[in-house]
C-alpha cells in the first residue's frame, strides 16, 4: 500500500483546498480557494497545479486520498435527503426531547437544535427487543407491510431505521429494511444496528438518521469525483479518510458516510503524531489553524486522543452540549471559531470579538479582493505585518493591506476610537486568547498538565500564531514541520487502512462472561478485517481493543485499552485493574465500593505503516543569512520589532535564527517572537525553542 508512487491527498476546508502529491522527488503541494458549488473542481485544479510542479502527469498518479467536510456541511446547512425515521412506537420523540441537559444554564431564550426529522416524519412499529436481546413484542409482518406503503406514498428519498435495543438483536431492523428493499431498491436505506450497534438510544438514533441524511448526497458526490478524475487521466483508486483517521474504500464510505465527520482534521492529528513519533516526544499538543477554525489534539505515545461520540451541527456553534450527538469513531479533538477568515465584530459590551462567522473562501477577507468588507484575522495579521502582500499562497493570492485597514477602520477603529494598529492587534489577541483558553480546558478536563507538553503546529495559519499561544500557555517548544500549509493533505498519506467496529454488549464485571465477549470481539473482528482487505489487501494488520467502562451509577463511560486476546471469567481482574489504571490517570483517584460496569467494544483493525524514522534533534545551530529586514508587531513586547526575513528552504539542519524573525514559504508563514529562536532539523522541521532553555 504504502510503495504506490505518487500519491495526492487532498482535503477540502472551508477556505482553502489543500493538495499534497508524493512523488519519486518528494512533495508538491499547493493551496487552492475551496470552490461551494463544485468541490471537486477545486481538487482537479489542484491536482493540476501539483503534477506540473512534480513534472509528472495525471494519469501516472497512483493512488488518490480524500477527507471532506461534505457530511458536516450538509448537517450544518440541513442539505440533505427527504427523511423518513422508523422507531419504536414510544420513542418517536427521543431525538427531540435529547437529553434534557441545559448547555447555557441561564440563558432564557436557549435555543435547542431542531431535530433532523420533522416530527411527522417520524413513524413507529409496534414491536420490542429487550436489552438481552429477548424478544418483548414480536414485529408483525402486516404492520411492515403498511409501513412499506406508507413510505412509498410519502416520496422519501431516504429512510432511518432505529429500534429499540436493537444492538442486541437486529432481527427486527433487518426484516423492516429487507422490505423496504423490497419495494423501492433504490431507496437509502440505513439501519442502526450497522451504522451504530451501541447502547444508547439517543445518540445511536441521531448517528444513523445523519448516515441516511447525507448518504445520497455523499453518493452523487463520491461518484462524480471518481467519474471527473478519470476523464482527467486520474484512473487511480480514490480512498477516504474516515474521522477515526484511517482510510476506507469509496464504496465503504458511500455505504458509511456519517464515518466522514471531521475527516479533513483527522488528517492533521495523523500529521502531527508521525512528527511526534520522529522527534521522540510522548506529550504533544497538536494545533491546526486553518482559513475557518482551530483544532486542538492531545497527541500521546505517538497516537491521537480517540473517542466514540462526536457533537455536530451546534446551535451555539463551539459550545459543547448544544449540538446534535452521533456516536462514530473520532479523533478527539477541541475545535472553535478561529481561522484567517474568522470575523472580527464588537459585541454589545463594546468588545472585540473573533468568529465564529468566517468570511470563508467566498467572498474571503477583505484583502482578498474579492468583495469582502468585513475585517478577519487574515486582515489584522497583514496590518500587523505578519504576512507580506506580495508573497501570500506563493504570490498566487495579492493582498491589499488598503482594503484591509478600510475594512477595520469601518468596523472597529472608527467605533472604538483607535487606530487600525490597535485593532488589529485587539483581534489578534483576542484569536490567539480564544484559542489558548480551548488548549487549557481541553488538557485539564484530560487530567494533563499543558505546560509539560510540546505543540506541533501546522495549517495555514498555524505558524503565524503558535509562537504566541506558546507564550500564553507557558509551553518551551514548538514544532513546524515541512509541509505545514497542507498538514492535514500531508497526514493523509501518512494514514493507514483501518475501520473501527463497534457493540454494545452490557455486563457487571464481577459477572464478567468471558464466552459472550469472545463470541461478540470474534464478530467485531470479521467485520473490521473485511473492511480494511477491501483497501489494503494482504497487507500486515495490527488490533486494538477499547471497553468502555464506568461505575455503577454513572452516565458516562472512559475508554480503557486491552489486550487483544481470548478472555476467561479469571480475566475480570485484568479488566478492573486497567480501568482503574484509567480511571486514576483521568480523575486523580479510583472510587472503592462500587460496581464496575462494560457498556460498549471497539475494535480496531489497521494495516501497519513503515516506523517513522527517528529525527536527530538540534538544539542550536549557524546562525543563517537573512533575505531582508521586516517589522511586524510583536504581542508579548507590545510593540513593533525589526525582524529578519528567512527563506524556510535555507533553514536546513543546524540552522538557526534568533527571533523576532520571520520564516517564509509558499503555504503559510512562520512568526518567531523575540522570546524564541528556531534551529532547522534534519527532517525538514522547525524547532522553536523559548530563550533560556536548552530543550
Amino acid at each position: 500500500m504504502t510503495n504506490i508512487s505518487n500519491r495526492v491527498g487532498v482535503d477540502i476546508g472551508g477556505t482553502f483546498t489543500d493538495v499534497a502529491l508524493a512523488h519519486a522527488g518528494g512533495f508538491a503541494t499547493c493551496k487552492v480557494l475551496t470552490n461551494y458549488a463544485q468541490p471537486e473542481q477545486a481538487i482537479l485544479d489542484g491536482i493540476q497545479i501539483a503534477v506540473e510542479k512534480a513534472g509528472i502527469a495525471m494519469g501516472d498518479i497512483g493512488q488518490v486520498i480524500h477527507g471532506t467536510t461534505l457530511v458536516t456541511n450538509a448537517l450544518i446547512e440541513r442539505r440533505g435527503a427527504k427523511l423518513a425515521f422508523i422507531t419504536t412506537e414510544g420513542f418517536r420523540d427521543v431525538i427531540e426531547m435529547r437529553s434534557e441537559n441545559r448547555f447555557e444554564q441561564y440563558d432564557l431564550n436557549l435555543t435547542l437544535p431542531k431535530p433532523m426529522v420533522p416530527r411527522e416524519d417520524r413513524l413507529t412499529l409496534n414491536e420490542r427487543m429487550g436489552p438481552n436481546g429477548e424478544v418483548l413484542l414480536a414485529l408483525d409482518p402486516a404492520e411492515v407491510d403498511a409501513m412499506v406503503q406508507t413510505i412509498l406514498a410519502g416520496d422519501y428519498e431516504a429512510v432511518a431505521i432505529g429500534l429499540m435495543h436493537s444492538y442486541a438483536n437486529d432481527a427486527h431492523e433487518v426484516q423492516m429494511a429487507d422490505a423496504l428493499r423490497a419495494a423501492a431498491p433504490d431507496m437509502s436505506i440505513s439501519i442502526s444496528s450497522v451504522i451504530s450497534p451501541q447502547m444508547r438510544e439517543l445518540p445511536r438514533f441521531n448517528t444513523v438518521i445523519a448516515n441516511a441524511y447525507v448518504q445520497p448526497q455523499v453518493a452523487d458526490y463520491l461518484g462524480r469525483l471518481v467519474s471527473r478524475l478519470q476523464d482527467h487521466g486520474v484512473t487511480a483508486p480514490v480512498f477516504m479518510l474516515h474521522s477515526g483517521g484511517g482510510l476506507i474504500s469509496v464504496d465503504s464510505a458511500a455505504e458509511q458516510p456519517v464515518r466522514l465527520l471531521e475527516s479533513g482534521p483527522a488528517g492533521g492529528a495523523i500529521f502531527a503524531a508521525d512528527f511526534a513519533r520522529g522527534h521522540g516526544l510522548d506529550s504533544v499538543l497538536s494545533f491546526d489553524m486553518g482559513g475557518t477554525t482551530a483544532k486542538i489534539c492531545l497527541i500521546e505515545d505517538g497516537a491521537p486522543k480517540t473517542a466514540n461520540t462526536f457533537e455536530v451541527a451546534r446551535t451555539y456553534r463551539f459550545k459543547k452540549g448544544s449540538g446534535m450527538t452521533v456516536s462514530t469513531p473520532v479523533v478527539e479533538m477541541v475545535e472553535i471559531g478561529a481561522g484567517g477568515g474568522s470575523i472580527a465584530s464588537i459585541d454589545a459590551l463594546g468588545r472585540i470579538q473573533v468568529g465564529p462567522r468566517s468570511a470563508a473562501s467566498e467572498p474571503g477577507p477583505a484583502c482578498y479582493g474579492r468583495g469582502g468588507e468585513e475585517p478577519t484575522v487574515t486582515d489584522a495579521n497583514l496590518l500587523l505585518g505578519r504576512l507580506d502582500p506580495d508573497n501570500f499562497a506563493g504570490g498566487a493570492i495579492p493582498l491589499s493591506p488598503q482594503a484591509s485597514e478600510v475594512a477595520v477602520n469601518a468596523k472597529l477603529s472608527n467605533t472604538l476610537e483607535i487606530s487600525a494598529s490597535d485593532a488589529a492587534f485587539g483581534v489578534t489577541e483576542m484569536v490567539d486568547e480564544n484559542m489558548a483558553n480551548a488548549a487549557r480546558v481541553h488538557t485539564v478536563e484530560n487530567g494533563r498538565d499543558i505546560e509539560h507538553f510540546t505543540m506541533i503546529g501546522f495549517g495555514g495559519g498555524a505558524p503565524l500564531h503558535a509562537c504566541r499561544l506558546c507564550e500564553k500557555l507557558g509551553i518551551k517548544e514548538l514544532i513546524i514541520p515541512p509541509g505545514a500549509g497542507v498538514g492535514s493533505a500531508i497526514g493523509f498519506l501518512k494514514a493507514p487502512f483501518s475501520y473501527e467496529a463497534t457493540r454494545g454488549l452490557f455486563q457487571r464485571l464481577d459477572q464478567f462472561d468471558a464466552s459472550s465477549v469472545n463470541a461478540t470481539l470474534a464478530e467485531l473482528e470479521k467485520e473490521a478485517t473485511a473492511f480494511v482487505s477491501a483497501g489494503a489487501q494482504d497487507a500486515k494488520t495490527t488490533t486494538r481493543l477499547t471497553a468502555f467502562m464506568r461505575y455503577s451509577g454513572q452516565g458516562w463511560e472512559i475508554p480503557v485499552v486491552l489486550p487483544y486476546e481470548t478472555f476467561v471469567d479469571a480475566d475480570a481482574a485484568k479488566i478492573l485493574t486497567a480501568f482503574e489504571a484509567a480511571y486514576q490517570t483521568l480523575f486523580g483517584r479510583v472510587i472503592d465500593g462500587l460496581g464496575i460496569e462494560i457498556t460498549n467494544w471497539s475494535l480496531v483493525v489497521a494495516s501497519v505503516l513503515p516506523e517513522t524514522p527517528s529525527v536527530v534533534g538540534h538544539t542550536s545551530g549557524t546562525p543563517v543569512t537573512a533575505l531582508r529586514k521586516r517589522q511586524f508587531f510583536d504581542a508579548a513586547l507590545r510593540k513593533t520589532v525589526d525582524a529578519q526575513e528567512v527563506e524556510r528552504a535555507a533553514m536546513t539542519a543546524g540552522q538557526a535564527v534568533e527571533g523576532p524573525a520571520i520564516i517564509v514559504e509558499s503555504e503559510t508563514t512562520t512568526i518567531v517572537t523575540s522570546g524564541y529562536r528556531a534551529i532547522g532539523q534534519g527532517d525538514g522541521s522547525l524547532r522553536l525553542i523559548r530563550k533560556g532553555d536548552s530543550k
